[in-house]
């Protein structure tokens, strides 16, 4: 059996089998899981990671692992939870490069069946010389296509899952992140949009808007509220030092993200940190943070019921002196709320299960 750790609120969690983390029904409390750490023979590193759930209950993981950021051995993993199995599988290689560092790899099905891995390629010595590739799976990422471009201009990244639009496309979050210093996100980094139609005859991803914000800003994490209206938030530009500052930035849509409003400070602190923003079966609004300017504690889940206006359920699922990283979220078929996300030294990765109810304290 794994180590469990104990959710940083100090609730009571029993021990429990990887097998009941398919169970049906609602968690009581949350269940966070180890689920790979430094001695997973795949390099010390491993972050960020990503989760979906396919459609046969299986749940799959990505991660890009090797001995650092910034080492050129790094590889992209993919690792299965089989519905009903007790353990993950030993994570094997999904993308690599002979010649360069690959990282950020992101894990989606479509609607149609198809399973999406987009990663970065790293052609340069920092992230401002990447682009974005991809693979497609046709059997639920048992084997997958050779890799092709997806964004070919330099600077150019990935780090949230696509959702679907009110019209079948897709909308795919990625970003431009300018500058070569490893210590600092440029003010001239921007949060950008692919679009998608599978029913095209030759379907291919679309360039659409940016968000331009005075101190730059990345990762975006998008949710449709309306046929044609989106919301995103997005991680904050400049550096990571202590700061009174550090606030996600927000912006919206009224064209399905062809053109996008000025991102401005939101009302949440951001440590210069990756977001996961998305709407609930129920309707609410499911914001998951770092409530902190400059260090990646507390990992926070946040609800709005009214469509982003007013934010006053908010649960710390994760608290102390570590950084809870790059947190992925997704509603299971089941309705309980998976995360994934990063923590001791981007040496270890953790999946949280959660229920709405919990989130609000019922």
């Amino acid at each position: 059996m794994r180590q469990l750790l104990i959710a940083g609120v100090c609730l009571m969690a029993a021990l429990v089998s990887s097998s009941g983390l398919q169970a049906q029904g609602p968690v009581p409390s949350p269940v966070i899981t180890r689920v790979f750490g430094p001695e997973t023979p795949t390099g010390p590193y491993k972050h960020p990671a990503c989760m979906t759930e396919l459609s046969n209950g299986d749940l799959f993981l990505v991660y890009y692992g090797g001995e650092g950021e910034y080492a050129r051995d790094t590889t992209v993993f993919g690792s299965r939870l089989r519905k009903g199995d007790t353990a993950w599988s030993a994570p094997v290689p999904l993308a690599r490069d002979p010649f360069r560092s690959v990282g950020n790899g992101v894990i989606w099905q479509a609607p149609d069946g198809l399973v999406w891995l987009f990663y970065v390629v790293r052609f340069g010595d920092t992230w401002g010389t990447s682009r974005i590739q991809a693979k497609v799976s046709r059997d639920l990422a048992a084997t997958w296509s050779d890799a092709f471009t997806v964004a070919l201009e330099a600077g150019m990244m990935v780090r949230n899952r696509p959702i679907v639009l009110h019209d079948g496309t897709y909308l795919l979050p990625i970003y431009f992140e300018d500058g070569f210093d490893t210590e600092q996100v440029g003010p001239k980094s921007t949060s950008r949009f692919l679009r998608f139609d599978p029913r095209a005859k030759s379907p291919a991803w679309e360039a659409l808007g940016e968000v331009r914000s005075p101190k730059g800003n990345i990762q975006p994490a998008v949710v449709e509220l309306e046929p044609g209206h989106l919301i995103a938030y997005a991680r904050r530009g400049g550096g990571y030092g202590p700061t009174k500052e550090g606030w996600l930035v927000r912006s919206e849509s009224r064209d399905g993200g062809r053109t996008w409003s000025p991102g401005t400070d939101s009302a949440f602190p951001n440590p210069n940190s990756a977001v996961d923003f998305l709407k609930l079966t129920s309707g609410a609004l499911l914001l998951v943070y770092n409530d902190h300017m400059w260090e990646r504690s507390p990992l926070m889940l946040a609800l709005s019921d009214d469509q982003d206006r007013t934010w006053p359920v908010k649960r710390a699922l994760a608290t102390g002196k570590n950084s809870y990283a790059y947190p992925i979220a997704f509603q299971a078929a089941d309705g309980r709320i998976h995360l994934v996300y990063t923590s001791d030294g981007r040496k270890v990765i953790n999946h949280a299960i959660v229920t709405e109810a919990w989130i609000r304290g019922k």
